[in-house]
């Protein structure tokens, strides 16, 4: 249990990007850096290092010892690159907050290696905050990718990201107490689940499966669909329907019985179904949101290529496995299941059929990765969201 702990359950999930506003309250808005202002001199041949900064319990670690990271440690044997790897990202607008006074400014970060979520990273992106990669030096990159996570609204390409680990946005339920099964959206309106069902609080977590569920598609919706959604979950907190809006917390609920019936992120759901069997995760008919921490390399990082070979390592599919079978999330690399499913001990082959971790085909084609929200839209879709949840 310790080792797969939910790196989203440390997230304090601020609603609406709370870094970006309070900058552009201050009437300071970040500043965007052209393309020709981000690469600094690259050491990486002089200096065989570099600086990782990742969330917390998201790497394989040594039984006995936390602080030795197996999947690491080989990768510096194999390449004499050392590896400072650092635990310091908790939650997505913390961390923008503490280093875009230096990426506004073009001054480094010493971090050669970030790892924000989806929506984050669109801002990364389109402030000009992130380096290009270089393709040809991430051949394991382009041949082991899941070809859903390849052309992300956010970053088209993989251009200047590549997915560390990800995750789905469902639905999870206590079939026995519940007595049914639930297979889509609109399940969770029915009158037996009035007070019994919880949504995500934070406006980048909760819209994509809600929008999928009014029958608009997340890749591409319009602010009209946007707004409709948030009307119809207005109605449903007016008539006591929703029984609050969580983060992580959302699995005390479920496990204790209190809630019948939630948004879920399916990696902790793989946690909870350890005590509990009745627990189940389902991917809606209508979808489910399909989401991404990926690896970023910051303006100015001065070990460019080395942190190149470090995400070019970890999509060798041998290597890709044994992070999966740690972590517990969706393994973006496919090929890591024939891995996992050869392996001689029988609790490591089945993490190969864990839909949670491998998505079955069926549930793939009912994924989507959502679009991401401009700064145009965000003021308004912010506020009406914060409305309806009380922020």
């Amino acid at each position: 249990m310790d080792r797969s702990l939910s790196r989203r359950s440390l997230m304090r999930a601020a609603a609406g990007g709370a870094g970006a506003l309070a900058l552009a309250g201050c009437g300071v808005p970040p500043a965007y850096v052209p393309p020709g202002e981000r690469a600094a001199p690259d050491r990486s041949k002089r200096e065989h290092r570099l600086d990782f900064a990742n969330w917390p319990l998201y790497i394989d670690v040594a039984e006995g010892n936390e602080q030795v990271r197996p999947t690491l440690r080989e990768f510096t044997r194999r390449t004499g690159i050392s590896v400072k790897y650092v635990e310091e990202i908790n939650d997505n607008d913390e961390f923008f907050g503490k280093v875009s006074p230096a990426l506004q400014n073009g001054q480094p970060l010493d971090r050669d290696i970030i790892v924000p979520s989806d929506w984050m990273g669109a801002r990364y992106v389109k402030l000009g905050w992130v380096q290009r990669l270089d393709s040809a030096r991430l051949g394991n990159v382009r041949a082991n990718l899941d070809p859903l996570l390849r052309d992300p609204p956010f970053d088209p390409g993989r251009h200047h990201s590549v997915p560390w680990q990800s995750g789905i946005t469902g639905i999870a339920y206590n079939r026995k107490r519940l007595g049914r099964e639930i297979r889509s959206v609109s399940d969770l309106w029915a009158d037996d689940l009035r007070g019994r069902v919880t949504l995500f609080s934070a406006m980048d977590e909760a819209p994509a499966l809600l929008l999928m569920g009014r029958g608009a598609d997340s890749r591409a919706f319009t602010a009209d669909q946007y707004y409709d959604m948030v009307d119809e979950v207005r109605r449903l907190v007016a008539k006591k329907h929703i029984r609050r809006f969580t983060g992580n917390d959302y699995t005390k609920d479920l496990a204790s019985g209190d809630v019948l019936a939630c948004q879920a992120w399916s990696g902790d759901v793989i946690q909870l179904q350890a005590d509990n069997e009745d627990i189940e995760f389902v991917v809606p008919e209508e979808g489910g949101e399909l989401w991404s921490d990926s690896l970023m390399v910051p303006n100015k990082a001065a070990h460019k290529a080395n942190a190149e070979a470090l995400m070019n390592y970890y999509y060798e599919p041998e290597v890709a496995a044994r992070l999966a079978a740690w972590v517990n999330y969706v393994c973006p690399v496919p090929a890591a299941r024939d891995v996992l499913a050869s392996s001689k001990d029988k609790d490591t082959a089945a993490l190969a059929e864990d839909p949670l971790i491998f998505p079955t085909a069926s549930m793939r084609r009912r994924l989507q990765v959502m679009r991401d929200i401009t700064p145009e839209e965000r003021p308004g879709f912010s506020s009406a969201w914060n409305k309806v949840v009380g922020l």
